[in-house]
């Protein structure tokens, strides 16, 4: 059975820098938190090569660039119901 929500954060060196390691971070702790582990999974990837729009993050397909903590949240909260 495959989960309900897929997130892909980009850990490559320009998305990293401008905040994907937190944002990573809080995506992990957000999922503990709200007990979803059964519905979400989450992996990295090296580039997305949308350096210039980063950090990017993909959530169910569509690709979030310049993302913040809160649009994070609301993208999270969104997609959770």
């Amino acid at each position: 059975m495959s989960k309900e929500i897929n997130i892909t954060v980009c850990l490559g060196s320009s998305c990293f820098a401008r905040g994907n390691e937190d944002h990573l971070n809080y995506i992990e702790d957000y999922v503990k938190t709200h007990n979803l582990d059964a519905k979400v999974d989450i992996c990295g990837s090296r580039c997305e090569g949308k350096c210039a729009k980063g950090p990017n993050i993909i959530i169910n397909g569509t690709l979030y660039e310049e993302m913040t903590s809160v649009k994070l949240k609301e993208i999270l909260d969104n997609i959770r119901g």
